[in-house]
C-alpha cells in the first residue's frame, strides 16, 4: 500500500512477513482461492524484530539473505509491517468520484484523525467505495493508514541490503484478509496471532480497521520457556501438546511442566483476548464502525487445541480457524497464510 513499483518483469512477486518471531515467504499461485507453491519459513532471534519494528537491519538482513539463498526464491518480493506505531482509520466523506479530488480530500482531513506529524508520516489511503450513512447521506468510504516513515526506511534498507526487488510495502493487516477475507456485507473481525496478536475488521469491500498488540504467541512461548528451563522449540511443542481441551490429568509428560504449560496457556488466551476486546472497543468508538457478530483466526496459535474455542468463550464472540492451501512439503498453512496474502494484490 505504502510502496508500489511497475516492474515490467513477470517474474513471481513473493510475499514476505516480518514476525517479532519469524519471517515467512510465501509463492503462490491463484485459482478462485490461493494456494502456497513454495513456502519458506526461518526463525528471528529475540530483538531483531521488536514489537513489529526492525531493531537490528543488518541481523535483518542477514536473515533474509540466507532464507531466500537456501530456498532459491525469487527476489521480487512486496513486504508486510505490522506495528503498535501504525495509525488506521476509516473516514467517511462527502461523495467524491474523481480520483484526484478523493486525494486531495484525504490529505486535507487525515491530520485531523492520524495522532502523529505529518510531516514524519508516510500515508496512503484506500477506497472502499460509497456507503450510506445512519442519517441516509451517501458518503465516500476511505481507510486511511500513516506509518512513521523512519520505520519504513529501516525495513526498505534491511531488504535493499539483502539483495531484494521490493515490489511494494502493505499491511500484514490487509494481506491477511486478502489470504482469507470473505465477500460478505457483514463486517467480521480478523485476528492473527504469532509475534503479535494483529487484529482486523473487515467487509467484502476490504480492510476497515486494523490494530496490532504486543504479547501474541511468542509470549507465550518465552514464558514457558522460563519457567519450565526449556528451549524455544521445546516450549512451543509443548504448548500443542498440552493444548486446552484434555484434562491436565489425562495429559502424558512430566507434571510440573504440563501444569507450567497449561497455566501459560490459560494466562495467554486472556492476555489475547484483553488485545482483541480493547482494539475492538476501539474501532467501536469509531464514526464509520459496523457491527461485528464473528471472527476468524489464523497464526500458529490454531495448532494449539482448544485455544480458539477458549478465546471465542472469552470474547463471547464465535470464531473459526482459517488458513490458506499450502502444496505439499511447503511448510506450515497457518505460519504463510499472511505472507500468501502479500503475493497477491486484490483478493481471487
Amino acid at each position: 500500500m505504502f510502496k508500489r513499483n511497475r516492474s515490467p518483469k513477470k517474474t513471481a512477486v513473493v510475499g514476505l512477513e516480518l514476525d517479532p518471531s519469524h519471517i515467512a515467504a510465501a509463492e503462490v499461485s491463484v485459482n478462485g482461492s490461493i494456494t502456497v507453491t513454495r513456502g519458506a519459513v526461518a526463525p528471528l532471534r529475540p530483538g531483531i524484530v521488536r514489537d513489529g519494528e526492525v531493531a537490528d537491519p543488518q541481523a535483518l538482513t542477514d536473515a533474509l539473505k540466507a532464507l531466500f539463498a537456501e530456498h532459491d526464491l525469487p527476489r521480487r518480493v512486496r513486504l508486510g509491517v505490522s506495528n503498535q506505531r501504525i495509525v488506521v482509520r476509516s473516514l467517511d466523506l462527502p461523495p467524491i468520484d474523481d480520483p484526484k479530488a478523493l486525494a486531495a480530500t484525504v490529505r486535507v482531513e487525515a491530520p485531523d484523525h492520524i495522532p502523529m506529524p505529518m510531516d514524519e508520516a508516510i500515508l496512503d489511503f484506500q477506497p472502499l467505495g460509497t456507503v450510506v450513512n445512519p442519517q441516509g447521506q451517501e458518503r465516500s468510504r476511505v481507510v486511511v493508514v500513516a506509518v512513521r516513515r523512519e520505520m519504513i526506511d529501516r525495513v526498505v534498507g534491511a531488504a535493499r541490503d539483502a539483495g531484494l526487488q521490493l515490489e511494494g510495502i502493505d499491511l500484514s493487516a490487509f494481506a491477511m484478509v486478502r489470504a482469507i477475507g470473505e465477500t460478505g456485507d457483514d463486517a467480521v473481525l480478523y485476528v492473527n496471532v504469532t509475534g503479535l496478536t494483529n487484529v482486523a475488521v473487515a467487509n467484502g469491500s476490504g480492510c476497515l480497521f486494523t490494530r496490532a498488540a504486543a504479547g501474541g504467541l511468542d509470549a507465550m512461548v518465552h514464558t514457558l520457556s522460563e519457567r519450565g528451563g526449556l528451549t524455544i522449540d521445546h516450549a512451543r511443542e509443548w504448548l500443542k501438546h498440552v493444548g486446552l481441551v484434555r484434562p491436565i490429568e489425562e495429559v502424558e509428560g512430566d507434571e510440573a511442566i504440563v501444569t507450567a504449560t497449561r497455566a501459560v496457556l490459560e494466562e495467554g488466551v486472556h492476555q489475547v483476548a484483553d488485545s482483541v476486546r480493547n482494539s475492538l472497543n476501539f474501532y467501536r468508538t469509531q464514526e464509520a464502525s459496523e457491527r461485528v457478530e464473528r471472527g476468524v483466526v489464523t497464526g500458529p496459535v490454531v495448532e494449539i487445541p482448544g485455544f480458539i474455542e477458549r478465546l471465542a468463550a472469552e470474547l463471547r464472540l464465535p470464531l473459526e480457524h482459517a488458513a490458506v492451501e499450502v502444496a505439499d512439503d511447503q511448510g506450515s498453512p497457518a505460519l504463510l497464510t499472511v505472507a500468501a496474502g502479500l503475493a497477491v494484490e486484490a483478493r481471487p
